[in-house]
């Protein structure tokens, strides 16, 4: 789906969103290893995209990200090559919609983003967008200590240079002036579900900026419960779009919003109550 000038209103959203059902019938039509091989042969060619010395960079986080996970609980995936297809493609996958979104309804250079990865855990998708835009500045956002002394481990053995990792929760740093309002675009992924995130993300965002979603298969009552969330935070939903990915579903969807006004000085709440009490 093509991002549009103006908000449509969320049904028009939802109605054009491609459904599980359609997704699988389509694939049953087709040899189960042919659509094995057309689905790898798309998603490589993202990283394939990358220049030597970057994929070089993503190969050393996947062996660190490995290493470190025998000893820490980063993520349940265990082999290189599925962190590679579950995780690396499914981060640069994130990036197009992105580009489409920014470069049509926000005042600004898609190439020199200031962006925040809002739970960032392992680093993904941060890290992973960090290596494939090194003009952008990222911000890894993580409250786990040890999982922060990752990140930081993971930036001095990649040599990342246009990478910040903040110790902290997403209500706390929403009412912090260096962070309040500040970044281009806030991205989270595998976090909590939409009308939490909005809480967390919008107030990061300055008026023109996105909010980005990287959420599962089929998100469309998810999202239609966050439509007054987001409203109420100061942005509109305007784009949610389908990607590839080899999740289980074969497709995971990635959800933007415009941050339209400043968000109201009462949000975010005190730590936990977004997540309680979810708008």
């Amino acid at each position: 789906m093509h991002c549009v000038s103006h908000v449509l209103s969320l049904g028009h959203l939802i109605k054009h969103l491609p459904c599980a059902k359609s997704h699988t019938f389509l694939r049953r039509r087709f040899h189960s290893n042919t659509v094995a091989d057309l689905a790898v042969s798309t998603k490589t060619l993202c990283f394939k995209s990358l220049s030597s010395s970057q994929q070089d960079q993503i190969h050393l986080y996947v062996e660190t990200l490995l290493q470190w996970n025998q000893k820490m609980n980063l993520t349940a995936t265990k082999e290189a090559e599925e962190v590679m297809e579950r995780h690396i493609e499914d981060s640069l996958a994130i990036l197009p919609p992105i580009k489409t979104c920014y470069n049509l309804h926000s005042n600004g250079l898609f190439d020199h983003i200031n962006l925040i990865d809002v739970g960032s855990g392992a680093g993904l998708p941060g890290l992973v967008l960090a290596i494939a835009c090194p003009d952008w500045r990222v911000t890894l956002l993580e409250s786990i200590n040890k999982r922060c002394v990752f990140l930081e481990h993971v930036v001095n053995v990649t040599g990342l240079t246009n990478v910040k990792i903040v110790r902290g929760r997403a209500e706390s740093c929403g009412h912090d002036v260096m962070h309040r309002e500040k970044f281009d675009v806030a991205i989270a992924r595998a976090v909590a579900e939409m009308r939490v995130l909005a809480e967390y993300c919008l107030p990061l965002v300055r008026i023109g900026g996105l909010f980005v979603a990287a959420k599962g298969h089929d998100p469309k009552e998810e999202v239609q419960n966050a439509e007054n969330a987001v409203r109420i935070l100061g942005g509109s939903i305007i784009q949610i779009s389908p990607v590839d990915s080899h999740s289980p579903y074969g497709q995971r969807t990635t959800v933007v919003c415009r941050k339209d006004q400043s968000t109201p000085q009462k949000y975010p709440r005190e730590a936990g109550t977004p997540s309680k009490l979810p708008l």
